[in-house]
C-alpha cells in the first residue's frame, strides 16, 4: 500500500463514497477508511422470508441534480427505479386516515384543517415576512398558516424527514428553501406559484423530486459507487483512528487486521457523524470542535413488517403519517410493496414502521417484546389488521439516527467552515451540515470533491 495520498476520505456512508467517487474521477489518489466491516453507512439492504427491506433509509428523492448526475455517471451499475403514481397519494392520520391535499382546492376542501386556518390559507400571500432568523418552524406556520395546518400538515412532514419537532427545528436551518421562499417572495404560496413558471435551466428540470430506489434495493447504489472507487483503496474495520497535521498535510494512523497502519495525505474529508470528530482530529482546538460536534440526534426504531398475505386495509398509496397531536406510538408507516416492485411475494405487503423520534425517546428504550407489542396494537387498529401474524418481523435500532437543525446549527456551520480556514486540507462533511437527504448528501459529496485541488 503506497503511503502517500491525495486525499483521505473517513467513512464509506453515502457522502464519503460520492466524494470518493468524484476524486478518483479527477485523477486523485484516494483511500476512503471506515470503522465498520461494510461500505454504505446507515444504507443496507436486507433479504429475508421472500421480503426485500432496507435497515435505513428506504427511499431517495431526485432532488438535487448532483444525485441525477450520480446515477447517470454510474451507467449500467445501477438500474433506477423510480416510486409509481402511489406517490402522490400520502395519508395523514386524524381519527382514521386522510388524503393529504396537493392545492389550493384540496386545502380548502379536506377536513384535515379549521375553517379558520383555510382562510388564513387564502390570506396568507399577503403577510409580512418574518423578522427573526431564528424563528422556528412551528413559529413561522402558526404566523403564516395556522395552527391547525401546523398539526396536521408540517408536524407529520417533519415527523417523517427529522423524526423531529417543529418547536425545536429553526427554519432557515431544517428547511431552508421554505425560508428562502419567504425572505425572496413574501409567500410560501406566492413563491411556490413563481416558481412554479419560472424557466428552469437543463441541469435544474433533470431534478425531477420523484421518489426513486434502484433494483435491489439502496445497497446496490452504494455498492456500484465502491466498485467503481475499487476495493483496493478502502481500509475497512479501522480502528484507533488517528489523524494528526503535518509540514505538508496530514498523517493518518489506525489498527486494521491486526496491524497498524501510518499512511500520509494532503488532504483530509470527514463525512463522519459529529460526535465521533473530536476523537481522531486531537489537533483541532477544543472550542472549534465542541461547536461541530454540538448536534441533537432523534434516536428512531426502523420496523420491517412482512404479510405474505395481506389482510388489511388497501394499501395503495407511499404511506400515512401521524401527527403529534393525535398521541400514537408510531411516527408513520410507508407501503414499500406499493411503491416498489419485487419488495413482497404476490398478494403480500411490506411495510417500514418508525418509533421513537424527538419528542418520543423513551419508545426506543423499551425492551425489543414491548417495542413489538407497541407496533402490533397501533398496526392492528390502524390498520385493520384482524390477523397479525408477520411473515417478516424486524427491528433495527438507530440511537443517533437523524440530526436535528436546531438554533445551535448557524454556530456548527460556521464552525465548519472556521475549520477549512484554519487548517489547510481538512474538511468537514456528513449530514451535521447541508442536510440530511440522500440528495443533499451527494451533492454535498460532490462538493468536498471538487475542493481538493
Amino acid at each position: 500500500m503506497n503511503n502517500q495520498y491525495d486525499a483521505f476520505v473517513i467513512g464509506a456512508g453515502l457522502t464519503g463514497l460520492t466524494t470518493a467517487f468524484y476524486l478518483k474521477r479527477k485523477g486523485k489518489k484516494v483511500l476512503v477508511i471506515e470503522k465498520n466491516d461494510r461500505i454504505g453507512g446507515v444504507i443496507s439492504t436486507k433479504e429475508k422470508n421472500g421480503f426485500l427491506f432496507e435497515q435505513g433509509p428506504n427511499t431517495g428523492i431526485l432532488g438535487s441534480v448532483e444525485m441525477v448526475d450520480l446515477i447517470e455517471d454510474l451507467g449500467q451499475a445501477v438500474q433506477l427505479e423510480v416510486g409509481n403514481d402511489n406517490v402522490n397519494k400520502r395519508f395523514i392520520l386524524k381519527g382514521t386516515w386522510q388524503q393529504l391535499p396537493s392545492g389550493i382546492g384540496g386545502g380548502i376542501s379536506t377536513p384535515l384543517f379549521t375553517t379558520k386556518d383555510k382562510f388564513r390559507i387564502l390570506g396568507e400571500a399577503f403577510r409580512s415576512r418574518g423578522k427573526n432568523e431564528h424563528e422556528t418552524l412551528a413559529e413561522m406556520v402558526r404566523r403564516r398558516m395556522g395552527e391547525s395546518f401546523l398539526n396536521y400538515a408540517i408536524d407529520p412532514f417533519i415527523l417523517g424527514v427529522y423524526a423531529g419537532d417543529p418547536s425545536y427545528l429553526v427554519t432557515r436551518y431544517a428547511l431552508p428553501k421554505l425560508y428562502n421562499l419567504e425572505q425572496k417572495y413574501g409567500s410560501f404560496i406566492g413563491g411556490s406559484v413563481k416558481k412554479m413558471f419560472k424557466a428552469k435551466d437543463n441541469s435544474e428540470a433533470r431534478a425531477t423530486r420523484k421518489v426513486f430506489s434502484v433494483n435491489g434495493g439502496l445497497s446496490n447504489l452504494t455498492g456500484a459507487i465502491a466498485n467503481e472507487i475499487g476495493k483496493e483503496n478502502f481500509i475497512l474495520g479501522a480502528s484507533n483512528l488517528k489523524i494528526n497535521q503535518t509540514e505538508n498535510g496530514y498523517e493518518l494512523s489506525c489498527n486494521s487486521n491486526n496491524e497498524t497502519i501510518s499512511l500520509n495525505a494532503k488532504n483530509v474529508i470527514t463525512t463522519v457523524p459529529a460526535f465521533e470528530l473530536s476523537e481522531f482530529l486531537p489537533f483541532v482546538e477544543k472550542e472549534i470542535i465542541s461547536k461541530t460536534e454540538n448536534v441533537f440526534y432523534a434516536p428512531v426504531v426502523e420496523v420491517a413488517l412482512g404479510f405474505k398475505n395481506w389482510n388489511g386495509i388497501d394499501l395503495n398509496g407511499f404511506g400515512g403519517l401521524i401527527p403529534h397531536i393525535e398521541n400514537r406510538d408510531l411516527l408513520g408507516v410507508m407501503y414499500m410493496s406499493s411503491l416498489f416492485k419485487n419488495r413482497a411475494p404476490e398478494n403480500g405487503a411490506l411495510i417500514s414502521i418508525f418509533v421513537g423520534g424527538a419528542r418520543k425517546p423513551h419508545l426506543t428504550k423499551l425492551p425489543q417484546n414491548e417495542i413489538e407489542n407497541v407496533v402490533e396494537k397501533e398496526m392492528s387498529e390502524l390498520m385493520g389488521i384482524k390477523n397479525f401474524n408477520p411473515d417478516l418481523f424486524e427491528l433495527i435500532w438507530h440511537n443517533k439516527a437523524i440530526p436535528q437543525y436546531g438554533k445551535e446549527s448557524g454556530e456548527r456551520f460556521e464552525s465548519v467552515e472556521t475549520i477549512k480556514n484554519k487548517y489547510p486540507g481538512l474538511f468537514i462533511g456528513g449530514n451535521l451540515c447541508d442536510g440530511i437527504g440522500m440528495a443533499d448528501r451527494v451533492k454535498q459529496g460532490k462538493k468536498l470533491a471538487g475542493l481538493v485541488d
